[in-house]
């Protein structure tokens, strides 16, 4: 018999968590029974952490800034996860997309679903009002100006 048990509480989610994390660095054998405990420990560990920890359907940026706002992570921590501060900096402020190292170093860490950070969002939203204030600054000026010298 496997070496399972219900997932009641926090603390059996941590001992359940810690019973899992040798499978990552060396996934069991389809058809063990190592490979039906780790399917049974996570399947019982999704359900649980579904139910006390609900994270909310979202785009993968409000994905991260969820985890660093409420689940205890840092900007820091992602920065690790990614290679710098301002790649972080860039991929939480929308104005580029991770990567699927980044994506896995990510969901690796931090045990949020691959599928949950690949899916699609906008990039770089933010800065195309920005550039039509500018270029509808520039035409006022070039109005203005054509303005005052056909007065003058």
């Amino acid at each position: 018999m496997m070496d399972v048990r219900a997932i009641r509480n926090d603390d059996d989610l941590t001992w359940a968590l810690r019973e899992i994390e040798p499978y990552f660095a060396r996934e069991p054998a389809f058809g063990t029974p190592e490979a039906e405990r780790f399917d049974v420990l996570t399947t019982l560990i999704e359900a649980y952490e579904s139910r006390h920890y609900p994270i909310p359907e979202s785009n993968p940026i409000e994905l991260l800034h969820y985890a660093i706002e409420h689940l205890g992570r840092s900007q820091a921590e992602l920065a690790e996860l990614l290679g710098s501060r301002s790649r972080a900096s860039e991929i939480l402020g929308g104005k580029r997309g991770m990567t699927l190292d980044q994506i896995r170093a990510v969901s690796e860490a931090w045990k949020i679903p691959i599928a949950a950070l690949a899916k699609p969002y906008p990039i770089g939203l933010e800065e195309a009002p920005r550039r039509q204030r500018a270029e509808s600054k520039r035409a006022k000026s070039k109005r203005a100006k054509s303005k005052s010298s056909v007065a003058a």
